[in-house]
């Protein structure tokens, strides 16, 4: 079942502002920083229509003003929502500099002692444990908890928003007891300091992360305990309900997240149909709210469709969540299960067995058996392993489907050790593996095709370098200052490197290694838009029309095969691998882009469809004869538009280009924008520079 969970709560409150963003307002008279109007002109950009992107203009020159000010007050502000922002874009390269600056400039300031330190720390810690760095953050988590003693009342809500955090590095790094602990914590605080906590809003999102958490730990626990758990899960689910209900807040966007949380605990207890009921009311408050383009569209989608069928197997008919919540959201007499299938796993035939991905299958299987036997058979070691699903295969990318299943597929996972874990563990790790069950949920044994055994096996146990170097000839990525080695990886190889999904890595080794692998230099991404563009217009723009014009047919559609493979690496590298990912595999090319351009913040995603219509019109336009086509035109009507799509194609990725601020060109043949993205390289290595 896929997760749609709450945003942590919100440290501070945007002002309403009404209208749109349209010039900087935060200098004041006497040309010192206005921190009050810098806030109030940021909450204006993110209230208005306009795209979110004018704010990092915006925060951009807030930093170098307030610098300039000599404000460090103000600095420190600006750079506290510099941290946000990235944060929430995935920027989490750009922000480690931003994190170290703000801790260095509070330290400057000699806050410590101060609530502005403990903020200041809080913030810290969440970007770091975004970005996966989980030592780091955990950290800075506990220095704010020492801190948060000294200068917040015991009610201060920045003190619940903390330990819901922290909560977070807990789930995400396999502590969920911890987790769990820390989010009981936070309601307490919440609820004691709330003036009508049967409708605080706060409140309801904690008593809906607690209910999720205590799903997670339910995992591996005795029948009896998952029980409890999930009365438990149930009986906060329900609570979330009834807040918005009684303080008439369902018109709140958030109100999508608590349906969906609601629908998740109902799922994982058997109760189909009331889940399927909170995902077709949590589906109307999103495509109202956020578009049925959004991501949270498609994972609540998705659940929706599971939920509806597991409901039909079962019997069950869906029913409307309303104003007779109860607490019986996620009871069952088996316990909680948290996977997305019934809660008797491997007893079904292959007729009854639910519609799953190879990463929900996978996700399942280590909540099931992998994490328990790590936990009983490995105790020393379970908060040093990492699992999950990552590597070669469509069902690493999400791309799978029913075809996929008759090779590498199956109920499976991955395992990664560091190397000392490795040489002690390793080998009896890999038998205990091996003799987990091999049919679960219907599904199995797994076949494994012969690219897919022995040393070149796809999952099992294995050393983190040892199977980065599998995927992609190197231990670990290349240094950031060798960009011939990171020119010698194709897209493809990076793209099975950092793909999939990481169910649990408590150090952290995982994450990071996989991270540097998406962390592509920005010369090497600079270099490889210069050759993309190349291709694009002596491909798309000078060999196309020769070839036709010479009736040169296979020419033509090989010229139309180099301009479709350069545009759709050029998209993912405009859009940077390190949000993105990389293109993948031919095969599954057009579904990664297609799955990136279904994003809202996604630039250039209408090429897409765009290039699968030049693909449609290839055949007539490259093999068209006389009498082909309507009225026996020929294929002459056709190549016109053919050659128009693909100069449509290129007008939109210099208007990108220039967007972006890579070019100050108007010229139309891309070839000749080559030297303007060259400029944005500070590296003189020859291998990133044209001849």
């Amino acid at each position: 079942m896929a997760d749609l969970g709450n945003d942590d709560i919100q440290e501070r409150t945007p002002t309403q502002v009404s209208g749109a963003h349209s010039a900087p307002s935060y200098l004041g008279a006497d040309g010192s920083f206005d921190s009050k109007a810098f806030l109030q002109g940021l909450d204006a950009i993110f209230d208005s229509s306009q795209s979110n992107d004018n704010a990092e203009d915006y925060l951009l020159q807030a930093l170098a003003d307030a610098e300039n000010a000599g404000d460090d007050a103000g600095l420190l502000t600006v750079l506290n929502e510099v941290i946000g922002y990235y944060r929430s874009r995935g920027r989490h390269q750009d922000n480690m500099w931003m994190i170290q600056r703000s801790l260095e400039l509070a330290a400057k300031m000699q806050l410590q002692g101060t609530d502005a330190w403990t903020t200041t720390l809080i913030n810290a810690a969440t970007g770091m444990r975004a970005a996966g760095q989980y030592d780091q953050a955990e950290d800075l988590y506990k220095q704010a908890l020492r801190s948060a003693k000294q200068t917040l009342e015991p009610g201060d809500r920045r003190l619940a928003a903390l330990h819901n955090n922290l909560s977070m590095l807990y789930s995400e790094t396999g502590r969920d007891q911890q987790g769990v602990d820390e989010l009981r914590h936070a309601l307490e605080i919440l609820t004691a300091s709330s003036p009508d906590p049967e409708r605080d809003l706060d409140v309801a999102s904690t008593h809906t992360n607690l209910a999720l958490a205590l799903l997670a730990l339910a995992g591996g626990k005795s029948p009896e305990k998952q029980s409890t758990l999930a009365n438990e899960a149930g009986e906060h689910a329900a609570q979330t309900l009834r807040i918005y209900q009684a303080g008439h807040l369902q018109s709140n966007p958030h109100y999508a997240s608590a349906l969906a949380g609601y629908g998740q605990v109902c799922f994982a207890g058997g109760q189909f149909g009331k889940a399927a009921g909170a995902y077709q009311e949590a589906l109307g408050i999103i495509a109202r709210d956020y578009g049925s383009a959004s991501d949270s569209y498609a994972v609540t989608k998705e659940n929706l469709d599971q939920a509806l069928q597991a409901a039909q197997q079962a019997g069950q008919s869906v029913e409307l969540v309303d104003a007779s919540v109860d607490n019986s959201a996620g009871q069952s007499n088996v316990g909680a299960n948290t996977s997305p299938a019934p809660s008797t796993p491997g007893a079904e035939s292959k007729s009854e067995r639910p519609k799953m991905t190879g990463l929900q299958l996978s996700r399942a299987y280590w909540e099931q058996y992998g994490k328990p036997m790590l936990e009983k058979k490995y105790p020393e070691y379970v908060t040093r392993i990492a699992a999950g699903l990552v590597g070669h295969g469509s069902e690493c990318y999400g791309f799978d489907d029913e075809i996929s299943q008759d090779h590498d597929f199956g109920p499976s996972f991955c395992l990664w050790l560091t190397s000392e874990d490795y040489a002690a563990i390793g080998s009896q790790l890999q038998a205990d593996y091996e003799a987990l069950p091999q049919e679960f949920m219907g599904y199995g044994p797994r076949e494994n095709s012969v690219r897919a055994q022995g040393a070149s096996k796809r999952v099992g146990v294995f050393e983190i370098g040892d199977f980065f170097q599998s995927i992609t000839g190197y231990r670990q990525a290349p240094a950031q200052d060798k960009p011939h080695e990171w020119l010698l990886l194709p897209e493809a190889t990076l793209a099975a490197a950092t793909n999939g999904e990481v169910f649990a890595d408590p150090l952290g080794r995982f994450l990071q290694a996989r991270q540097d692998f998406r962390t592509m230099p920005d010369d090497v991404r600079f270099a490889l838009i210069s050759q993309r563009l190349g291709m694009i217009s002596q491909a798309g723009q000078y060999n196309l029309g020769r070839s036709l014009q010479r009736g040169d047919g296979a020419a033509a559609w090989l010229s139309i095969d180099e301009f479709t493979k350069a545009v759709t690496s050029l998209v993912f590298l405009v859009n940077n691998p390190l949000t993105v990912g990389y293109t993948p595999y031919y095969k599954w090319t057009f579904a990664g882009l297609r799955t990136i351009s279904g994003w809202m913040a996604t630039r250039l995603s209408q090429v897409c469809g765009k290039l699968e219509t030049i693909l449609q019109l290839s055949s007539a336009a490259c093999f068209g004869s006389a009498g082909f086509g309507e009225g026996g035109k020929g294929a002459g009507p056709t190549v016109e538009r053919l050659e128009a799509e693909v100069e449509e194609v290129c007008q939109l990725i210099l208007a990108e280009l220039q967007a972006e601020g890579l070019t100050t060109s108007n010229e139309n043949f891309l070839e000749w924008q080559r030297p303007y993205i060259e400029a944005h390289i500070s590296s003189d290595d020859p291998s990133l520079h044209s001849i």
